[in-house]
């Protein structure tokens, strides 16, 4: 592994300088979509680690959503057609002669992730799970006349006999070249962006006020200690018996978060802003049925919306990776991200320094080694290569952690 140390990095705490940050919330169809499709690689590999012990090849990062229609006035909101999941990617469907019954996991892991996400939503009615998967291997198997006893491992990539066709259970490394990268700590722009869709999307905040959805956008600019807030918050149609209702929950909606800002940053001036797209007059409004534009026309996307870290941060390092529904055994594009991050917060708590971490891996090199790491910091001095080494070698050593947090879901990836 060659480490590079570099300055430069600007102090996330400081009171000057420029944050462009957006946070789409849980209920958001980018959001929806990563979390559907983490949801079925939990689902799968739970199922693959109980029947065989071990995690069978599979990738379901390429998932989207179209959205279905909606009829909604005051006091009632219906779907009228039903979403549909496009589950884009391949799964082994077999192990030897031991079928998987993938079509049912990946329709019960989304319909059941659906149901969490958004509690209104009748999934066995208005969520049509379209499974289209493969199980197709990369480029890398070269057939030739003599290979019949020497397969290349790629051949059985999908379509193992036995757990002996798995090339990671002999040796562990990337399956791709990528780069995965996070910083620590967060600046207060992100902390707002964080901190207020957190809360809105609660379920203490969702029981005292059930008359608000959680497809939320959070948008924050901060320039020095000035900071400008615009915030989408949907309202449920069922709950909003008329439009001077839905005008006072509106100017309350903005009134919490204003609250809940000045907890967060008690130091900065923030101006918020609440549903700027609203038309009274026509109506024209955030109403929802199920507190989600997914009900009505609008798309979800892996890999489109919040980075690992829950942000999309401007002016911050990040990886254009969808670590959602990635293989959590060996996928450098979702293990070397989240790794980065868990470096970048050790670095910090050992130096005091804001710290930015890039792992970039080299198809073929063994997982635990990354081919570059690059750590720059903020303050005058870049720190020794030797403490990053000794950093990212506990934290390469920590994987198989971070694999359990994936599969029990304790690990955010979007």
């Amino acid at each position: 592994m060659d480490v590079i140390t570099t300055t430069g990095l600007s102090a996330a705490s400081a009171l000057t300088g420029v944050e462009v940050v957006e946070r789409k919330g849980a209920g958001h169809p980018d959001t929806l979509a990563d979390g559907v499709a983490e949801a079925i690689s939990r689902a799968y590999s739970r199922y693959c680690l109980e029947e065989f012990g071990a995690i069978l090849h599979h990738n379901t990062d390429k998932t989207s959503l179209l959205g279905g229609a909606a009829n909604v006035r005051f006091g009632h909101g219906e779907l009228t057609a039903p979403i549909q999941v496009l589950v884009n990617g391949r799964i082994t469907a077999a192990l030897g002669d031991h079928t998987i019954p993938v079509a049912d996991i990946v329709t019960t892991a989304a319909r059941d992730y659906f149901a969490s996400a958004l509690p209104l939503l009748d999934t066995s009615r208005w969520v049509e799970v379209r499974p289209r998967l493969t199980q197709a291997s990369s480029p890398g198997a070269v057939s030739a006349p003599d290979s019949a006893e020497r397969e290349a491992s790629r051949q059985r990539w999908f379509a193992p006999r036995s757990l002996d066709d798995l090339a990671e259970r002999h040796r562990m490394f990337s399956n791709d070249s990528s780069a995965g990268v996070a910083y620590w700590p967060l600046g207060i722009g992100e902390q707002l962006a964080v901190g207020i869709e957190a809360h809105l999307t609660g379920e203490a905040f969702h029981t005292e006020h059930p008359y608000y959805g959680t497809d939320i956008k959070v948008m924050v600019v901060r320039h020095g200690a000035r900071v400008q807030l615009t915030a989408c918050v949907p309202q449920i149609a069922a709950e909003t018996p008329d439009l001077e209702t839905y005008i006072a929950r509106r100017a309350r909606a903005r009134d919490l978060i204003a609250k809940l800002a000045q907890t967060i940053a008690p130091e900065h001036h923030v101006t918020v802003s609440v549903n700027t797209r609203d038309v009274d007059t026509r109506p024209e409004l955030y109403l929802t049925a199920t507190g989600s534009s997914i009900e009505s026309g609008d798309e979800g996307v892996v890999g489109r919306g919040n980075r690992a870290n829950g942000l999309i941060s401007m002016f911050r390092p990040w990886s254009a990776e969808g670590v959602s529904g990635k293989n959590p055994v060996y996928h450098v594009g979702k293990l070397y991200n989240l790794a980065a991050a868990e470096a970048a917060r050790r670095l910090h708590e050992e130096t005091g320094l804001d710290c930015a971490v890039a792992l970039v891996s080299q198809s073929g090199r063994d997982l635990t080694d990354p081919w570059q790491a690059i750590v720059q910091t903020s303050g005058p001095n870049a720190i020794l290569a030797s403490r990053v080494r000794r950093v990212l070698a506990d934290v390469m050593e920590d994987l198989g952690t971070l694999r359990e947090q994936l599969l029990d879901g304790k690990l955010a990836t979007a």
